[in-house]
């Protein structure tokens, strides 16, 4: 599994525990398509105190799960991302939170001043909302389910906002489609942990030729008719601009960004 994904095979140490978790992990799928199979309430609770489980910064616990049942709000949803039918054909559709309004309210509640009101606290905010989230994702995994993030509710965030009824300095930060996945999942290859892991210092030594390596590696790995080079697709997503609104929308919550 980890050659299929990062293009080189690694030892693997004798008797290590949890082996049956890691190779979860390294058998991720993001999952796109689903069957009508419901999930059943109690094993959601359970993934939701499995998320919440994670690690948060300074004990703060600043993310919130919303789960959109409403089947008006869900068609909503699906109205504005109509490039991905399976925001509307997942079983179980959710939108993870930062929220950096309950530590304002703790302090409120002993009266004690805020003194931290700056970019540092929407970070932490919404760092522990993607944490949470890959947590869900990883015990959902567990449990036989298939997961998809949705970045795209950030391209709507009033909209979402109004949906989700989102008080201030509580901000979405992505979406989740959940269910039992209705056939295998695509795996994504990824960059070679030469790229991505450093040691004691960052080094780039090397970066472009490991990019043409990777294109060509994650390339021979679709299918024909479907072929085309990472870097390139990457580079014409980021040539067009992409949520410049984010940032009033944030100050618009009341965080500031300084």
């Amino acid at each position: 599994m980890i050659e299929e994904r990062f293009g080189q095979g690694l030892p693997f140490p004798e008797d290590c525990p949890g082996t049956d978790t890691l190779q979860g992990l390294l058998s991720h799928r993001t999952q796109r398509a689903y069957s009508k199979k419901p999930l059943d309430e109690e094993l959601l609770q359970v993934l939701f105190a499995c998320a919440l489980s994670s690690p948060t910064k300074s004990d703060l616990q600043q993310a919130d799960i919303i789960h959109v049942r409403n089947p008006e709000k869900r068609r909503a949803f699906a109205e504005l991302i109509p490039g991905m039918p399976w925001v509307k054909e997942a079983p179980v559709f959710l939108v993870f939170c930062g929220n950096g309004r309950r530590i304002r309210q703790v302090s409120e509640l002993h009266g004690t001043l805020f003194a931290n009101d700056h970019l540092d606290a929407f970070f932490n905010a919404a760092v522990d909302a993607a944490m949470v989230m890959a947590t869900f994702i990883n015990a959902a995994e567990a449990a036989g389910l298939g997961c998809c993030p949705i970045s795209a509710v950030r391209n709507h965030c009033s909209a979402v906002n109004r949906l989700l009824q989102l008080p201030d300095l509580v901000f979405p930060v992505a979406g989740l489609c959940v269910g039992y996945p209705e056939k295998e999942g695509h795996l994504s290859l990824r960059l070679p942990l030469d790229v991505t892991v450093h040691t004691d210092t960052f080094d780039e030594a090397g970066l472009e030729d490991q990019i043409k390596s990777y294109d060509q590696r994650r390339a021979s790995a679709m299918p024909e008719s479907n072929r085309y080079l990472w870097s390139e697709a990457k580079a014409r997503q980021y040539a067009m601009p992409q949520r410049t609104d984010f940032g009033d929308y944030v100050r618009g919550k009341g965080f500031k960004l300084t």
